[in-house]
């Protein structure tokens, strides 16, 4: 019915499995574990990348797991097809099936112990599940941050590929779906099984069926559909699907035998894996190792007996732990207690990173929203700030960025330090840098040259003074760039600029108004609604951990309104490439986080960087005489305090009534540096052994 309405014909679904792991490469049960692409696997998707650019696709939306083999492999494709801008979903429902209890253990090992058809039954039958995870197992995902989200019935112990597609089609049936009706090309990156379980259902396959179905790594599989959602038979494709796989057909059979000939490997028993090996990975103790070489079908009803029995267990510890049996259990299990000790005592983070360096920022030039991505240093000024933000202890809960390229990879970089490359990770075009108008792309020294300093700084510095507009027909025009022209809807329509371009092309064309050159006022007007409307209620009122990756001028303009910088003062505020800022939401103030490197100085971390030169409006000076400051300290504090005390009982009731509380720490006291006789209202720098959540080992 929407096509009808809309006259839109349904998009693309096209579905990649993720390249290859270490553990796909020596035999291993990988399951919710969290491994990530082998060098081989990288190249494996870098080629899916170039197979959809031959072709000409382009994606409007991806999904994808949580699991960073998979989130990987999305971004290698949206790179290289230059749409790291387009919306990413990371879903749990898309992780590959869960092994239970046979996660991290040797396939072949495994096969050997207890014999093909036992294994084959629950590794490609269709409701055959492996023996349930249990509760000291290595890999227990109930302890995992990136499932803290779920409701505890949510988080299996074991599947069959029954389950692990039930889950995947609720995402496929209430989103997918939706968006490849609407015309938008879908891709979807994830596991085996996952896709397995999309595939069965979409080609309506039996239970014999889909276990004959191989998938191999980074080769994509396109669907196509008609008006009513059903698919179109593409004319390359193999049966039994309808689907075409995008490589070369000679390449594509070669592919498909190698993937027979390795998952018969898995399934025979290889010497390396010996009986020994395996028992000793194993969390089986009853199993007896004199004996394992001599061992029968007595073991098989053997082992089945002691699963039942764990199977018993792990209901009732289920219902003790608030944990999922993932084994259909209709039992009422309590809300899962997620431990929020280590949240209580540290403040709550929002964190400022202007993106690494760009070859534009090399060589001086105004850059804009001309989309020029990060240059070798930049992307190891990105990846320092992630491995500081970790040694700090910082644990984020959501990301939001620009549609720069240059933005969004140093997200990537410093959440791929961090390890939490399953964030969400919220890109907006409001969140850009500064449009510079027909300064774009040109060198700041030649600007300077041209038209003075006076006006240089005014274009380039200044809080209400636009730079010379852009021509509607350039190319650093917004309105030429198919990723604003055909994604933004949030903007009104110009009138001018559709009189213009109807005439100039001869048809009638509705065009937005986008900006063709912008002052920082400007650009506030669309960053700070989107912070006030967006980024406080969804996140920061939340309590959550919040990461800000954008450019110089957006920063500036969010930093602005956080310190209450005056218009006529911004323009003494510079902002470093590569470097968190951390906000600190109570104190109101930014502070720099410790590298743990030794200097002379304890304030050569803060000196080493150009911050402008009014670097008080961000680090909030103190009021006191440098001089007196360190005379007049204990004798003011105890003064003060004597003060609090004798004023207590006063104050008491009125701070009842108005609900304010009354702090210990002396709000007017200064942190003084020893050097350069510089003070200021609160420590510049988060020292590594006052970081609530630092870990010293």
């Amino acid at each position: 019915m929407v096509n009808k309405l809309t006259n839109r014909k349904p998009g693309k679904l096209i579905l990649v499995r993720h390249g290859e792991t270490n553990l796909n490469m020596n035999r291993t049960f990988t399951g919710w574990i969290d491994t990530d692409l082998s060098e081989r696997g990288i190249k494996e998707i870098e080629h899916a990348a170039n197979l959809l650019q031959e072709r000409g696709y382009k994606v409007d939306i991806t999904y994808t797991s949580r699991l960073k083999r998979a989130i990987r492999t999305a971004w290698i494709l949206n790179f290289a097809m230059n749409q790291v801008y387009k919306p990413v979903y990371k879903s749990w429902r898309l992780n590959e099936r869960m092994y239970g209890d046979l996660e991290s253990k040797s396939k072949p090992g495994i096969m050997q112990l207890y014999g093909a058809d036992v294994v084959n039954a629950f590794k490609v039958g269709y409701k055959g599940r492996p023996p349930p995870m249990q509760l000291e197992h290595p890999y227990w995902h109930a302890n995992e941050r990136k499932y803290a989200d779920l409701d505890p019935s949510e988080i299996p112990l074991t599947e069959s590929l029954e389950d692990c597609m039930k889950r995947a089609m609720v995402l496929y049936e209430e989103k997918m779906k939706t968006d490849i009706r609407m015309g938008k090309n879908v891709l979807v990156a994830a596991h085996a099984n996952s896709l397995r379980g999309l595939i069965k259902h979409l080609e309506q396959l039996d239970e014999n069926e889909i276990s004959d179905v191989s998938i191999p790594n980074g080769i994509p599989l396109v669907y196509e559909f008609d008006s009513s959602m059903k698919i179109v038979k593409r004319p390359n494709a193999l049966p039994p699907l309808r689907g075409e796989y995008l490589e070369e057909k000679g390449l594509f059979r070669a592919v498909l035998k190698r993937e027979k000939e390795l998952t018969a490997a898995r399934s025979r028993y290889d010497p390396e894996y010996t009986i020994r090996n395996l028992l000793q990975n194993s969390s089986h103790s009853s199993i007896d190792q004199e004996s394992v070489e001599q061992f029968d079908a007595q073991l098989l009803p053997q082992y089945q007996q002691q699963q039942q029995q764990q199977q018993n267990k792990l209901m009732l510890a289920a219902v003790e732990y608030g944990i999922g049996t993932g084994l259909g259990s209709d039992l009422p299990l309590p809300e899962k207690k997620i431990d929020q000790e280590k949240r209580k005592n540290q403040p709550q983070y929002l964190v400022l990173l202007r993106h690494g360096k760009t070859e534009h920022n090399r060589l001086g030039l105004f850059t804009g929203w001309e989309d020029v991505p990060l240059i070798d240093v930049g992307r190891a000024e990105a990846r320092k700030a992630g491995q500081i933000l970790k040694l700090h202890g910082i644990e984020f809960d959501v990301v939001y960025t620009s549609w720069l390229s240059r933005s969004i990879e140093t997200a990537w970089l410093v959440l791929n330090e961090m390890d939490s490359m399953w964030l969400p990770i919220v890109k907006t075009w409001r969140l850009n840098e500064r449009m510079y108008g027909a300064l774009t792309g040109l060198s700041k020294s030649m600007v300077q040259e041209r038209h003075g300093l006076e006006r240089f700084n005014r274009w380039r510095l200044s809080y209400e003074t636009r730079p010379p507009p852009v021509s509607p027909f350039s190319i650093n025009y917004p309105g030429n760039d198919a990723r604003y022209v055909e994604n933004i809807k949030d903007i009104r329509y110009s009138f001018f600029e559709s009189f213009i371009r109807s005439v100039s092309h001869g048809r009638l064309e509705l065009h937005r108004k986008f900006p063709r050159t912008e002052s920082l006022k400007d650009c506030m007007s669309r960053t700070i609604p989107f912070y006030t409307n967006t980024i406080i209620p969804k996140a920061i009122d939340k309590g959550k951990n919040v990461l800000i990756t954008s450019s110089e001028n957006a920063i500036r303009g969010l930093l602005m309104h956080l310190m209450d910088i005056p218009p006529d003062r911004i323009q003494d505020v510079q902002i470093p490439t590569g470097l968190p800022l951390v906000f600190n939401l109570e104190k109101r103030c930014i502070q720099l986080l410790d590298d743990g490197v030794e200097r002379e100085s304890p304030t050569a971390l803060w000196e080493q960087y150009n911050f402008g030169t009014a670097p008080e409006l961000l680090f909030k000076p103190c009021t006191a005489d440098p001089d007196e400051l360190t005379s007049n300290s204990n004798k003011n504090k105890k003064k003060k305090t004597t003060q609090k005390n004798n004023n207590k009982s006063n104050n008491k009731v009125s701070d009842k009534k108005n609900g304010s509380e009354e702090k210990d720490e002396d709000e007017d006291s200064c942190f003084a540096y020893s050097v350069g006789g510089r003070t200021f209202r609160h420590d510049p720098i988060i020292r590594l052994e006052q970081s609530p959540l630092f870990d010293p080992s």
